[in-house]
């Protein structure tokens, strides 16, 4: 399974969030440092503030930062929200798309639950675990 761009550049903002969690950001600050479009970059970040997983501050010194704890949001949740518009294949389209094999493909079930496994596989991870700059280890 691929990851769309949407959704790559949608974790780095936020493993780059997570790594200084109590900073605010910028759409511009953010879209430098990993070269994308700031156009892009603010959709993004309007789909998370939507999500509860960004929260935003409008004005001077404004920006965005995470809603919540690092450690509560999973990559898992992440990809789903932002896979969520994106059909693994054309049958899994609203309506089957033009699949010349509806009803009788016996593939779509095995194709769904492997996607499923993947995004599962996802929810074992949380953005703490892979926040940049890494975050320091706590204290013994």
């Amino acid at each position: 399974m691929r990851l769309t761009t949407f959704t790559d550049y949608g974790l780095r903002t936020l493993m780059r969030l997570a790594g200084e969690p109590e900073r605010l950001f910028t759409s511009d600050e953010i879209a430098q440092a990993f070269g994308i479009s700031r156009h892009h970059l603010s959709k993004i970040i309007s789909t998370l503030a939507e999500a509860g997983i960004v929260a935003t501050r409008r004005g001077s010194g404004g920006g965005f930062h995470l809603a919540r704890p690092a450690e509560s949001i999973s990559v898992g949740e992440v990809a789903r929200l932002l896979e969520g518009r994106q059909a693994l294949v054309e049958c899994f389209e609203p309506g089957g798309g033009a699949c010349t094999l509806m009803p009788g493909c016996r593939l779509k079930g095995r194709l769904a639950a492997a996607q499923e496994a993947f995004f599962r596989e996802l929810d074992g991870t949380t953005l703490a675990e892979c926040a940049y700059p890494p975050l320091p280890a706590p204290a013994p």
